[in-house]
């Protein structure tokens, strides 16, 4: 029977690394080592357990179930050497490693860039990475750290603290409105070329709140749709039609009236933009402290963290 001091304790982070990857080759890329050397690990794992973990194929591999009780275990461990870690790290109060951030595009270049900036040129021992995407990101596949969300979060065991609020405005630039007038009423809007993003639930129709709470729908025909927020604020930009985009990605615009807003007593109803980030008894110190920075930047008051969300 294996015990503690016949495995290397090591080769726990590079099988767990395969299991949430799902191929050696994620793995190594994830690992930044070779894939060769992920497939030493496992093998020497595996006789160090007695035990087949992985049924691996051409491209991916898949876990026995003495694997999946093996992984499960595995994160445990990891997560309370963490935490161990972790508590260390809070009585230095220096940063290191690397942050991984995941954002909306959009977001991520305006807002959160230049918050991570600042906080490398604070902590310079810290590496960061910022991935930007559209999509949502599996937080531990990818090994995210915190992830910002905007919008109704999906339910999850992670948990999440709110960092600001933000509505959509409906905009058009100045020679799209020469052309094809400046609405007035629902009808003459809903009537209009609309650009529209791809990844919403339902990319042509906006619904609308006033400050007195009545609530409208308007449902576009079909325009120009894109799949990430720049690329429709670009086309937006280039008169392609009336567009229903952030008002943290549009207010500069409209300030400088590169876009009008339209029916501006109307917007989105105001939605949350949450810093999601894997359950454990302790964040991360980097988290925690991005988390800050980033609350500061937005200059929002302390949100409570929720869990379960």
């Amino acid at each position: 029977m294996a015990s503690a001091s016949d495995v290397n304790l090591n080769r726990l982070k590079v099988f767990v690394a395969v299991i949430e990857a799902g191929s050696l080759t994620a793995a190594a890329e994830r690992l930044g080592i070779a894939k060769t050397m992920v497939s030493t690990h496992m093998q020497r794992l595996e006789a160090e357990v007695g035990a087949s973990l992985l049924v691996r194929t051409t491209r991916r591999v898949s876990v026995t179930e003495a694997g999946n009780a093996f992984y499960e275990a595995c994160r445990h461990m990891l997560s309370i050497a963490d935490e161990a870690l972790q508590l260390v790290e809070q009585g230095s109060g220096s940063l290191r490693g690397t942050l991984r951030v995941a954002t909306p595009v959009d977001y991520g270049a305006i807002v959160v860039a230049p918050v991570l900036v600042a906080l490398r040129q604070q902590h310079p021992e810290l590496n960061v990475e910022l991935v930007s995407n559209d999509r949502l990101v599996n937080l531990l596949a990818e090994g995210i750290d915190v992830a910002i969300r905007l919008g109704r979060l999906a339910d999850s065991s992670h948990r999440a603290v709110k960092v600001d609020n933000f509505v959509r405005w409906l905009v058009a630039s100045p020679a799209f409105l020469e052309t094809h007038g400046t609405p007035t009423t629902f009808a003459a809007l809903a009537a209009l070329p609309f650009v529209g993003m791809a990844v919403l639930a339902t990319p042509l129709t906006v619904a609308l709140e006033n400050a007195s709470g009545r609530k409208r729908s308007v449902r576009f025909g079909a325009g120009f749709i894109a799949d990430t927020a720049p690329a429709c604020r670009a086309a937006t930009l280039a008169g392609g039609g009336v567009a229903a985009l952030t008002n943290f990605a549009v207010a500069d615009d409209v300030a400088a009236g590169r876009l009008v807003r339209l029916l501006p007593q109307w917007s989105t109803p105001p939605a949350g933009i949450h810093a999601l980030f894997p359950s454990a008894r302790y964040p991360a110190p980097k988290v925690r402290v991005f988390i800050d920075a980033l609350k500061a930047h937005l200059g929002t008051v302390d949100a409570a963290d929720t869990a379960g969300v």
